[in-house]
């Protein structure tokens, strides 16, 4: 182990870890209400300021939490195992929480193919050609398409921004306090994400107005929102401490902010429904299978992941 268990205490750790949430969330409003600048001239560079912002507090938190545990040794390999981020297992850490992620997307995914399905036969009944040329400029169109959600500013916040900045600061940096100051595993995973959910109450005022000042239905919202963030927070600190490497809960992240909401049913088409509960009993099925440490650790007796998680029998 790479830091020493017990090495804070129970109400530090949890100061901390509020402290880190509470700076994340105030740090976003810092260029207009701390440093007073005028209000940003387009949504674009709204959402810049807020980049900044994000990564500010970030490293702040990551810093923070480097003074605060006991670390043993300030060598660059050391520091970075001690928030999951390591060479080793890579594509592991990556692939296997995906496949695991996607199963509950089975109803969404479904519901995709059917569409695109309903409509390759339409093209093929009106006629639609099916030469090298017209594969080409549907490839030209797919590409066009990337390039244009790539210059979207929501693109870099939700596949970018968002997953890196809050993975550091809401599991790097928290659990590892919360593992040192002696907290239970499961504690962790089922109490504390709480912290993560209530640091998206910020985006209540984007709801409002896209809403038409309606605050009932921004609250409903918001409600489903907060409830969607503590449960994808307890499986995303499940993965960390499973696999003691960050990129497991990152390549969740950036595939459910994709992919949104999971479909639970379709009113057209009830094989999607069928798609979905099938997806989630194969998801809880294979939750611990697909998550063994051993899987992303060499060896668990003497492993680089902080606090002994890929220890987990």
């Amino acid at each position: 182990m790479e830091v020493e268990g017990g090495g804070v205490s129970k109400p530090a750790a949890v100061i901390a870890c509020t402290g880190m949430a509470l700076f994340y969330v105030a740090t976003l409003y810092a260029p207009t209400l701390i440093f007073r600048l005028p209000p940003p001239y387009s949504f674009k560079e709204f959402m810049i300021r807020r980049f900044v912002c994000a990564a500010v507090s970030s490293v702040v938190s990551v810093v923070v939490c480097a003074l605060i545990l006991p670390i043993r040794s300030w060598e660059a390999s050391t520091l970075l195992s001690i928030y999951g981020i390591r060479r080793d297992h890579i594509w592991q850490a990556v692939m296997f929480p995906l496949a695991l992620t996607s199963l509950m997307y089975a109803g969404s995914m479904t519901l995709n193919f059917l569409l695109w399905l309903d409509s390759w036969k339409e093209d093929s009944d009106s006629g639609g050609c099916f030469s090298f040329r017209c594969f080409s400029d549907a490839l030209k169109a797919f590409i066009e398409r990337i390039r244009s959600r790539a210059s979207n500013v929501l693109f870099w916040r939700n596949l970018v921004v968002a997953p890196l900045t809050e993975e550091l600061v809401f599991r790097a940096c928290m659990i590892s306090l919360l593992a040192c100051g002696g907290f239970q595993k499961y504690s962790i995973i089922v109490m504390f994400p709480i912290l993560f959910s209530l640091a998206h109450l910020n985006h209540f005022m984007e709801v409002y107005f896209q809403q038409n000042r309606n605050l009932l239905k921004a609250s409903m919202i918001i409600g489903l929102q907060l409830s969607y963030t503590v449960v994808f927070g307890s499986y995303a600190s499940f993965l960390l401490m499973r696999t003691g490497h960050l990129l497991s809960p990152w390549a969740a992240h950036v595939f459910c902010n994709y992919m949104g909401l999971p479909m639970l049913f379709s009113q057209r088409k009830g094989i999607v429904s069928l798609a979905f509960v099938a997806g989630a009993v194969g998801f809880l099925w294979f939750l611990f299978p697909l998550t063994r440490p051993d899987f992303y650790n060499a060896r668990t007796n003497n492993c680089r992941c902080w606090q002994g998680h890929c220890s987990w029998n």
